[in-house]
């Protein structure tokens, strides 16, 4: 099995930032075609890694450090009053953890959500293809929560069970439900199911201060960021 020392790193051409306007990208990408199990996986977690499909990658823009991954400590953390109210809010939802796979159900969903949350992105518009290579093709650790209140369909969080944390890849939810605040519960709900679960922490991704869509991330504390190749606590 390959280790993190002798793990392979392509970079890709310069193209222009999902996130933020005028300023071009370059993505760092582990070898697809190496055998990265979950140790090694949750190795790569811990020094910024992501995943998007079967891809474990990071930025590498060489003039820019705005991306920076965060993740909750589960055993320090402490809702705020308003996310306690979300919780007892939703607490007639059932999560069952379920293998990643196309339904007719979840991906009515998926295309619900995309079209009202997120029709100025480069995932508008939503399609199958697009939600298999996304969510359903990639890594083994992947489990699809599925969030039901009596029976129906209302939010699925996908995310990635590493050795010692959950890894949130992503989340997508019912739009008409906006007084559930789906996106937060599920949050929430992964912290929780990470500290049941006896893990360290759950990681949320990149945090990008200039970025609207990614400023939720801060509302969970206390939070650390990977600054300089080291987790820090970022005061409350």
């Amino acid at each position: 099995m390959t280790s993190l020392s002798e793990l392979r790193f392509f970079t890709t051409p310069a193209h222009d930032c999902s996130y933020l306007a005028g300023r071009q990208a370059i993505t760092l990408f582990a070898d697809p075609l190496a055998r990265i199990d979950t140790r090694l996986y949750s190795a790569l977690s811990e020094v910024g890694f992501r995943r998007s499909g079967n891809h474990i990658y990071r930025p590498y823009c060489q003039t820019c450090s705005a991306c920076i991954p965060v993740r909750v400590p589960v055993g320090q953390f402490m809702p705020a009053a308003r996310q306690r109210r979300i919780w007892r809010r939703n607490q007639d939802i059932e999560v069952t953890a379920m293998p990643p796979m196309l339904t007719d159900e979840n991906f009515d969903l998926y295309r619900r959500y995309i079209d009202t949350r997120h029709a100025d992105g480069d995932m508008y518009p939503a399609n199958r293809e697009q939600f298999e290579s996304f969510l359903v093709d990639g890594r083994p650790e992947a489990v699809f929560f599925e969030f039901r209140a009596q029976g129906e369909l209302l939010a699925v969080a996908v995310g990635d069970e590493l050795l010692d944390a959950i890894s949130a890849v992503y989340t997508f939810f019912d739009p008409d439900c906006g007084k559930r605040s789906l996106g937060v519960y599920g949050v929430l709900w992964l912290i929780e199911e990470a500290r049941r679960r006896g893990m360290s922490h759950l990681y949320l991704g990149y945090w990008i201060k200039q970025c609207q869509k990614m400023s939720y991330k801060m509302d969970y504390k206390p939070l650390e960021m990977f600054i300089n190749n080291h987790w820090t606590a970022i005061p409350d």
